[in-house]
Order: structure tokens, then sequence, then C-alpha cells
């Protein structure tokens, strides 16, 4: 790994970011706008509503950052912008972990923005503190920019990269525990939703609200979670090709 190409990578990311403000903007604060909703949604049932906010701060944040990241990236490629970074000694991995890290840094704000809204306005208080919140939603949204980098090389336009939102985290939502229960499902989605990343990063933040949450739980989710974020990752470094077709 080469710190002066990861941190040169990571500013002009940033940079390049900055000036679309209306990324900016959905990054910060859709997730927040979305949670406004969902609670006067159940205003009337505030138990309710507190259980939901636990949920969604891990699956809206892992939910953007992907979409951003894929469409993001995807420019790059199609912009010519990649390829003249491919073209010069520059180690794949590097390249990658400086847009991961550059994006990383946006989902953190991010997840900062929507858990200090949940927590001040909405008073979403966990029980094992707001500070394993936090953590639990960085990683899920290191994992939404990590399958969103991987997910970019098979997308041609960003129409192409918007359609891999139904087959990549639609299913992932749907199984991951937060409509039904994973112990009421049929048993063969209980096993699809048990290769499912999403599924543990859901799992933990249940865990949090709990009365007596088992900290071991909940960190054996997070690790897990960060694995498949690594993971997706590497592959990610693997497909990226020196030249855009």
């Amino acid at each position: 790994m080469n710190i002066r190409i990861l941190v040169a990578t990571t500013n002009r990311v940033l940079r390049q970011l900055s000036r679309d403000h209306r990324s900016v903007a959905m990054i910060l604060f859709l997730p927040s706008f979305l949670l406004t909703i969902l609670y006067y949604m159940f205003e009337s049932n505030p138990p309710l509503f507190s259980g939901v906010a636990i949920i969604m701060l891990g699956i809206l944040p892992f939910t953007v950052m992907f979409l951003i990241t894929s469409i993001g990236m995807l420019r790059e490629r199609t912009s010519g912008t990649l390829e003249r970074l491919m073209a010069s000694p520059l180690n794949k991995l590097d390249l990658l972990l400086g847009y991961a890290l550059a994006f990383g840094l946006a989902a953190t704000a991010q997840a900062g923005v929507t858990i200090a809204v949940a927590y001040f306005a909405f008073d979403v208080r966990p029980t094992a503190g707001v500070g394993l919140v936090v953590v639990v939603a960085i990683v899920n949204a290191a994992l939404g920019v990590s399958i969103g980098l991987f997910t970019s090389a098979f997308a041609r336009t960003e129409f192409q990269a918007v359609q891999f939102m139904p087959l990549i985290a639609f299913p992932q939502i749907l199984l991951c525990g937060l409509f039904v229960p994973r112990t009421e499902m049929n048993i063969v989605l209980q096993h699809i939703s048990d290769f499912l990343p999403l599924t543990y990063g859901v799992s933990a933040l249940q865990e949090v609200a709990l009365p007596a949450p088992s900290t071991a739980v909940i960190w054996s989710d997070i690790g897990i979670v960060a694995a498949v974020a690594a993971l997706a990752l590497s592959v990610a470094a693997a497909t990226l090709r020196r030249r855009t077709p």
C-alpha cells in the first residue's frame, strides 16, 4: 500500500464529491428525512417507532451509500478519469481503498447526522448506548460502499447502476428481519438470509435495543459485516480493468 497515493486519491474524491451539492445533501440528510417520515407514521406508537428506527439506522446508510458509490464510481469510469489513473503505475487496491476511504468518511458523517436526529429529535435511546449504534451504522455504510464499488464494474450507464438496487439491496432489506422476524420466515428464506451480510448488521442493531444486550453477539455481527465489506472491496479490485470497454 502506498500511503501517498491513498491520501491523494481520497482527497481528490472528497473534493469532487464536495462540488456535487445534490449528492452531499442526499448523503447527509436523506436518511434523516426518511426517518422523520417514519416518526410521523408511527407517531401514535412510540415503542414501535423506536424498534423500527433502530433497524433503519443500519438499513438507510447501507442503501444510500450503495447507490451513491455505485453511480459515483461509474461516472469515473465513463468519464475516462479512472482509465487515465489506471494507465499510471498505480496499484488497483490502493486506488479502490482511496475511493472507499473517501466515501467511508462521507458515510461516517451521514451516520453521525442520522443518529443525532434519532437520538435528540425522536428520543431513540438504545439500551447498549449510542456508541455501538454509531459503529454498526458506519460498518453497514461501509458495506454499501464496498458493494457499490464492486457492482459498478458491471454497469455501463447510471440507469444500469440503479438497476442493481432491486437485485442487491432489496432482497437483503426484505429478509433481514425488518418486516418479519427471521425465525418466522419460511425455512428456505431463513437459510438465504444467513448468507446476506445486511442480516448481521440488522441483527447487531436489534441486539443493541434489547433490555440485556450481549456485546459479544454485537461485535460478532459487526465482524461478519466488516469481513464481507473487505471481501467485496478485494473482489472489486480484481474486477478493475485497465481500459473501459
